[in-house]
């Protein structure tokens, strides 16, 4: 059984990708200080090498989960050889999560829960326990998100991709990521609609300074996760996603200017020129209590 619950969605925010059959990355993954760590059975890990990196997860993910990550493995498409036998290696390790590429159905979410489960019971780890992570990396997969969260209640989180998602589209990749703007936008609103925690697409090329302006970007959206395949951008991108002194001076401020007003029987309150209504106190209390359980808390508070 796992040793202690996963952290709540919004509070994973880096999830980071990293080959299945290197130690040294494995190592690096870890040190990056990533909440997350996949290990990618499938494109980052040559067909040749998959045995080698099956072999490695009995020693990898308990490690992981030792030092307090989320253990995860992205196994290949469940319906082919190689997608069982990901799944028959990663199983007895107990990983956290078990990702899954190119999600595009309701069905394969609902195969991939039922093979899941037989290998729960067999192996005395609690039903239900092992999440999925649908990977949406497809025109198709990204339309039909919704469809796909309500497949099965494993999923609750679910991850926009880019590269191949950019291919789909006959898009041009590009640093500026104009070409995914419209699926990042969404992504995330089909995800909140179906109740899961959208994780946005990874910045793939390789400067801190390009992660952190996109993960600012998604999280002006409403983004609270980014994945990432960098293991250097962890530590900025965490930083990012989380919320700073400043922010939480202003929500702090929001909260009780609003309720200062309320006690006063006004129904608003200006706040540096933003009138503040009932879901503006809302959003401010909530960024405050999810900086809390981040363990940022206002100064002298």
């Amino acid at each position: 059984m796992h040793a202690m619950p996963l952290p709540d969605p919004d509070l994973r925010r880096t999830w980071l990708f990293g080959p299945g059959a290197s130690p040294r990355a494995h190592d690096a993954m870890l040190a990056s200080g990533a909440d997350a760590l996949i290990v990618d059975l499938e494109d980052f890990t040559p067909p040749e090498r998959r045995d080698e990196a099956r072999a490695l997860l009995a020693a990898l993910l308990p490690r992981w989960r030792a030092a307090g990550r989320i253990a995860a493995v992205r196994i290949n498409a469940i319906e082919h050889a190689d997608g069982a036998a990901d799944l028959a290696a990663a199983m007895p390790a107990r990983p956290d999560v078990i990702a899954l590429p190119m999600a595009t159905s309701a069905e394969q979410m609902r195969r991939l829960d039922a093979a899941i489960a037989g290998h729960e019971s067999a192996l005395g780890i609690i039903g239900g326990s092992t999440e999925i992570l649908p990977v949406c990396e497809t025109a198709l997969g990204v339309a039909d998100v919704r469809a796909i969260a309500r497949a099965t209640a494993r999923i609750r989180c679910a991850l926009l991709g880019a590269e191949d998602l950019a291919a789909d589209l006959c898009a041009e990749r590009q640093r500026d990521a104009i070409e995914l703007d419209h699926a990042r936008r969404r992504f995330l609103l089909d995800c909140r609609a179906a109740g899961i925690e959208p994780i946005d697409a990874p910045y793939t090329f390789s400067d801190v300074e390009g992660a952190v302006r996109e993960a600012r970007h998604a999280r002006r959206l409403g983004y609270r996760s980014k994945s990432l395949v960098r293991p250097e951008h962890a530590p900025a991108l965490n930083d990012a996603l989380t919320p700073d002194a400043n922010e939480l001076r202003r929500a702090a401020a929001i909260v009780e200017a609003f309720e200062a007003a309320r006690a006063a029987g006004e129904d608003r309150v200006l706040v540096d020129g933003l009138w503040v209504e009932v879901p503006t106190y809302r959003n401010a209390q909530r960024l405050i209590e999810r900086a809390t359980r981040l363990g940022r808390r206002l100064e002298g508070g």
